[in-house]
């Protein structure tokens, strides 16, 4: 029926009213905090492009642990900035790793014992060079080696795992890298650990921030040749049917804000897990508004989240956790 016998108006007049019928809901569980563990005691180093975010040695990101498990947060996600680098990405599949020594203070911690530890899985923070893999140089020209790399990133998954990574997270975006790492983790004994492949990850300008907090900016050319093209939407579809086949058990959207259209087409598409990443970039972009008075801060971060959920994303990796955390309780 048309108006004036509906009026749609009648279920926004209140907040009860509003909460009442409200089609999505976010929780904190559904949140996930991403930390950049560094070496060192006592270090807390605030990133310049990222208000509120920090460069954390083992001790302080248990502290965080334990404050983003008090806030109902479902998990953390461990980047990790190496003492030194190398052109084989050594640090990343080093028993003493950065991130394998913080997985094992934090899995010692009572109170982060509720966490989800997710371990990301690349080499770039690693590779003297910045790229995500194997570099092959030819005078100026350049090859980022596919099938070398894989073999470097099951071995660093398998390490994760082993230092008590609960979920492993390839971001790399080399072909075939999901059923290597199944591979690897099924021979090493630990068939019981999850994949979450970022199964679509774009070469996007809104990493930058991200870089100067891993130090991992390419020291020549670009991603492009191994991060997806923003053009293409039915190409992601590919990359994230490849992935489950391999043995992907779970599937990472990144970006998130500038690919919506990306994780409302997986989601009616693939019954399974799906989660986004709100990169640094929109992290930083929304910071920088409320910096001038632009956004109301809270308003504004709720609404970027909860879009993405909108979107289909049952889970979302954030830097705004803690925040809207605090928000939602």
């Amino acid at each position: 029926m048309d108006f004036p016998i509906t009026r749609l108006r009648r279920l926004r007049r209140t907040e009860a009213m509003r909460r009442f019928v409200r089609e999505t809901s976010l929780e904190p569980s559904a949140l996930v905090y991403p930390l950049f563990l560094c070496p060192g005691e006592g270090v807390r180093r605030e990133i310049s492009s990222m208000p509120g975010v920090f460069n954390l040695s083992i001790d302080e990101a248990v502290k965080e642990a334990e404050e983003a498990a008090s806030l109902g947060i479902g998990g953390l996600l461990l980047f990790g900035l190496p003492e030194s680098k190398d052109e084989q990405a050594t640090g990343a599949w080093d028993h003493n790793g950065i991130v394998q020594q913080g997985l094992r203070a934090l899995k010692q911690s009572r109170s982060a014992k509720d966490l989800l530890l997710i371990a990301d899985v690349c080499l770039c923070e690693y590779t003297s060079h910045g790229h995500c893999g194997i570099v092959h140089k030819n005078g100026d020209d350049y090859e980022i080696e596919n099938d070398a790399s894989v073999n470097l990133i099951a071995k660093t998954a398998a390490s994760l795992a082993e230092a008590g990574a609960d979920i492993v997270a390839p971001s790399d975006m080399m072909d075939g890298r999901v059923e290597a790492i199944r591979d690897e983790l099924d021979a090493a004994g630990l068939e019981q650990t999850p994949i979450l492949s970022y199964a679509a990850k774009f070469a996007s300008a809104f990493y930058g921030p991200f870089r100067e907090a891993a130090d991992s900016a390419p020291q020549f050319g670009d991603r492009r040749s191994y991060q997806m093209d923003g053009a293409n939407l039915r190409e992601a579809m590919r990359e994230i049917e490849q992935d489950l086949g391999e043995g992907a058990d779970m599937i990472l959207m990144k970006p998130a804000m500038p690919y919506l259209d990306v994780i409302r087409a997986a989601r009616e598409r693939f019954d399974v897990p799906i989660g986004a990443y709100q990169v640094s970039g929109e992290y930083s972009m929304l910071h920088a508004a409320f910096a001038k008075g632009w956004l109301e801060p809270e308003r504004a971060m709720m609404e970027s989240l909860l879009s993405i959920r909108r979107a289909g994303a049952g889970f979302i990796v954030t830097y705004f956790a803690k925040e809207a955390a605090k928000v939602l309780a």
